[in-house]
């Protein structure tokens, strides 16, 4: 899954436009404000602050898991509708600085509610619902995978325990090794590798502005009341649009006009890929924060896949729909492109066809991006072994004895960072390692037993993990977006080549296939997440064992919050595990379809995949790369000021994948909205641009698990609504 950046938003950056070896720095920080504030030392504390001798609150716990589980469940949503979703970050820092500002207000006389709150408790919050929002990467991908490929039960509720056990190694896995990862990553080589961690800091901005006095604090109410409004309005509009879906939330522009021709213009045709207006609080939002190249991309993309590509297949014969009411004489051109029945029998429709470019450009684009960081890469793992000399030279002075004849050297390392927090305040070595240990072996354990792994399968899939989650914190650091596609693709090819040729059934490889994919994605989303965690409690001084504790209870949390979500969502709408039993789906799970794709490719002796596909898909891919080399080696210095118009070909592999362009459409009228507020209204922006953003895709998510429960409980829109505006009366 996608993550949209937190960050303000800075045109320059796309998905993965930033080097390694340029310094990035967060959008709002002007050059003379980065001259004047070291991004490499903490925060001096503010004016007015109050005093923080407590600040692992149970306020500042539940609020924060509470809002992680929010955004855990947002992003469910948003990940099986189009594979995007966005963190926790500010969202639980702005929304969590205005319940508890409002406990204080409401509630003085409630010991656990009242009290001084300040910015170090404010990054507790925060902390508790990055840990609560973490894994829902492994329930818009690898998980409905399974279910795909017939490789689990046809209910998740039969396979709740090995849903529990994966969620259980994946979330904890990711914790404990990511735990020492903030002394790598924050102290000892931020600065030496320019690591800013945009996102992390500007969360660190913004709590540290909110809790100044004076017009601080002003803006701090008015970023609340502004996300609050966004968030309710939202979650009332996707909940009220499900009864008048036609009216409300999707406006089928074209079947309209072929409806007042008397069902008799061409207009049906256009209707037929997908061309309608969605009006998508949710993508509206993340519109707003992607920024315009990726959201042109996006658009381009479709306009491309489903536009042009699409309707010359079929006119040309290489691929084919299906009539969704034949029998209907109104309604009988009415189509569906985007079939996956009968995969491999007869002509394809043009999902599938565009299926594969799509999967081919998604790997070669972000593996490539990986590959073309080899130097900083090396640089990064050079540290780590110095360091880790560091530490073993630590261990043997104390019986007097040296190991590493050069210790001295990398003690005194010149570019480490000063670490503001007390040696009573660290997460000791004991208990991340012994977590890591047993998280281990349990998994060895659980593994084989539930899923058929050998230990050794296991322990390999989490050095893949580890490596991954390294690489993509690093990355992750400096552009904002971690590769995570890139490593759970390399982690599925790496385990096609080892499982290829062992006597292994086609279920049984892809089965490990996708599990190996989910630990190292898992793994590094919940790593990437929580070091970063870490960066804003550095920035704002706040003990790191603290911190811990509340990443730990969230993630506690989400073991148990994100398979119940995803059984929710999974009973409500089974087409997201079976989309070839239905016509139509509200899901599109695009994650989904790429990592069956990437599972069948290396495990099946034959794949059938259309010939022209394949070519088409070869170069794309290759021109993918030609750009990520292009950029990185020839657009550097003067010519860097050209990447902005560079396409960002993650988005466009995106849009591939998604059958209908109606997302794109709204991303891009959210990032025109956004373009045109910085243009003409900058300082206003700067106040309410990400907080009216973050509440509209939390809003529109909650109200999908409002519309899934109503789904569930048979009072839903389909059944009390109207269809009054969609093709064939139905939406």
């Amino acid at each position: 899954m996608e993550h949209i950046s937190d960050a303000p938003i800075d045109e320059s950056a796309t998905l993965d436009s930033k080097t390694m070896n340029e310094k990035t720095v967060p959008a709002q920080f002007t050059e003379d404000e980065q001259h004047d504030q070291n991004l490499y030392k903490p925060f001096p504390v503010a004016e007015g602050t109050p005093l923080e001798d407590q600040i692992l609150t149970i306020r500042a716990v539940a609020v924060g898991i509470v809002l992680g589980s929010l955004v855990s469940a947002s992003n469910l949503y948003l990940g099986l509708k189009t594979g995007f979703g966005f963190s926790a970050t500010i969202f639980s820092a702005i929304f969590g600085y205005g319940i508890i500002k409002s406990f204080s207000k409401w509630a003085p006389g409630v010991p656990i509610l009242r009290g001084s709150f300040g910015p170090q408790e404010n990054v507790i919050i925060q902390a508790a619902a990055t840990g609560a929002g973490g894994i829902t990467g492994l329930f818009v991908a690898a998980l409905p995978a399974m279910y795909r490929l017939d490789l689990l039960s046809n209910n998740p509720k039969q396979d709740i325990g090995q849903i529990f056990t994966l969620t259980l190694m994946c979330s904890f896995f990711g914790l404990f090794f990511a735990t020492p990862l903030r002394k790598f990553f924050v102290i000892q080589v931020a600065r030496e590798l320019r690591l800013i961690f945009p996102t992390p800091t500007a969360t660190a901005i913004t709590i540290r502005t909110m809790h100044s006095t004076g017009s601080g604090a002003r803006e701090a109410m008015s970023k609340v009341k502004a996300l609050s409004l966004a968030f309710f309005g939202a979650l009332v509009h996707r909940v009220g649009s499900y009864y008048a879906i036609g009216i409300l939330y999707d406006w089928h522009i074209f079947t309209w006009i072929y409806i007042w021709s008397g069902y008799t213009n061409w207009a049906l045709n256009i209707e037929n890929w997908g061309w309608y207006i969605e009006w998508t609080p949710a993508f509206i939002g993340s519109g707003m924060l992607i920024g315009l190249n990726s959201a042109i991309s996006m658009f381009a993309g479709s306009v491309l896949a489903w536009g042009l590509i699409g309707p010359l297949l079929v006119h040309y014969g290489e691929c084919i729909g299906v009539a969704t009411m034949p029998d209907d004489p109104n309604w009988s051109p009415l189509v569906s492109f985007s079939s996956l029945r009968n995969i491999g029998v007869g002509t394809p429709s043009p999902r599938y066809w565009l299926l594969w470019p799509a999967v081919m450009i998604m790997v070669c684009a972000s593996v490539a991006e990986l590959l073309i960081q080899y130097k900083i890469i090396y640089i990064a793992f050079k540290s780590l072994f110095q360091q880790s000399k560091t530490g073993i030279n630590a261990v043997a002075q104390k019986h007097g004895k040296r190991v590493f004849a050069d210790h001295n050297r990398i003690e005194h390392h010149t570019d480490i960072v000063t670490d503001p927090a007390l040696p009573k305040d660290q997460v000791k070595d004991w208990m991340w390692i012994l977590g890591l240990l047993v998280t281990i072996v349990m998994a060895m354990v659980i593994y084989s037993v539930q899923w058929q792994m050998n230990p050794g399968l296991t322990i390999l899939a989490c050095i893949l993990g580890f490596f991954f989650s390294f690489l993509c914190v690093q990355i992750g650091a400096v552009t904002d977006q971690p590769p995570v596609t890139a490593s759970s693709k390399a982690s599925q090819l790496v385990f096609g080549a080892v499982t290829s040729g062992h006597g292994y059934s086609i279920q049984h490889a892809q089965k490990l296939n996708l599990i190996a994919g989910g630990i190292a994605a898992g793994a590094a989303d919940v790593a990437t997440s929580l070091t970063g965690d870490f960066r804003t409690g550095f920035l704002l001084r706040t003990p790191p064992i603290k911190q811990w504790y509340a990443q730990a209870m969230g993630t506690f949390v989400a073991v148990w919050m994100a398979p119940g979500m995803f059984i929710l969502f999974a009973s409500a709408y089974p087409c997201i595990l079976h989309p070839e039993d239905y016509d139509t789906c509200p899901f599109f799970a695009p994650s989904v379809s790429a990592w069956v794709a990437v599972a069948e490719a290396v495990t099946q002796p034959r794949i059938s995949i259309p010939l022209s596909s394949g070519i088409f898909a070869c170069c794309m891919g290759a021109l993918s790369v030609i750009q990520v080399i292009f950029r990185h080696f020839y657009l550097v210095g003067p010519r860097d000021k050209y990447r902005v118009y560079l396409p960002n070909w993650g988005a466009i592999a995106l849009s591939f994948i998604v059958p209908v362009p109606v997302f794109t459409n709204a991303a891009l009228i959210g990032a025109i909205i956004a373009a045109l507020w910085i243009k003409f209204k900058p300082h206003s922006f700067k106040i309410y641009g990400y907080a009216v953003a973050a509440g509209l895709i939390a809003g529109e998510g909650m109200g999908g698990v409002i519309g899934a429960c109503l789904q569930l409980g048979g009072v839903s829109g389909d059944v009390y609504g109207t269809q009054l505006g969609c093709p064939g009366l139905s939406c």
